[in-house]
């Protein structure tokens, strides 16, 4: 008997830490596909419609991009690095550490250019009449999957993952575009 309840403490201790371990890449991995997509996004549509060019357009939107994944990765290697840090420093052994910086740091950068790259395609696809409706729909698609990536990949409700993702990230969007809209002007 005491036997059994050592072994199901040992495997609940394990398991704990696999899921630590699992959310610390799943967290970096749907903030970076996230920040990707809407950021990319928001910058591109707002842009457009100041009215800049199609060249314009595809300049703020690849810097955006290189900017943003090595902002990703560097900031979700710095802050996992500190959760490393504060492990060590309350005594967790180095086997029992979960923060894991370059895990995080790569998730994140990886997925943010993997979610940049939607919205800067649809921007500057060949449907230029309807670039920014484009960008708006397979933006609003991407963010429903990554929604339901993070609920699959967390086992958690997927509707309220993808509602969240979503409507969040759509107000983001709009907001960018009525700026842009508002403001009205391209200063290249």
């Amino acid at each position: 008997m005491a036997q059994t309840t050592l072994q199901n403490y040992a495997m609940t201790k394990n398991n704990d830490r696999d899921l630590e371990r699992k959310l610390n890449w799943l967290r970096a991995a749907v903030l970076g596909a996230n920040d990707g997509i809407v950021s990319v996004a928001g910058i591109v549509v707002g842009v457009a419609a100041a009215g800049a060019s199609y060249q314009v357009i595809l300049l703020a939107g690849v810097a955006a991009i290189v900017a943003g994944a090595i902002s990703m990765g560097g900031g979700e290697f710095i802050s996992v690095s500190a959760q490393r840090d504060t492990e060590i420093a309350h005594g967790r052994k180095k086997g029992n550490i979960n923060a894991r910086p370059w895990s995080a740091a790569w998730s994140s950068l990886l997925a943010f250019i993997s979610g940049a790259a939607l919205p800067l395609l649809a921007i500057t696809g060949p449907w230029q009449a309807i670039s920014i409706q484009a960008t708006f729909a397979s933006v609003a698609l991407a963010l429903a999957i990554t929604g339901w990536w993070a609920a699959w990949a967390g086992s958690t409700p997927v509707l309220r993952s993808i509602a969240r993702n979503v409507v969040i990230s759509t107000l983001t969007m709009g907001i960018s575009y009525a700026i842009g809209a508002l403001l009205g002007v391209t200063i290249l």
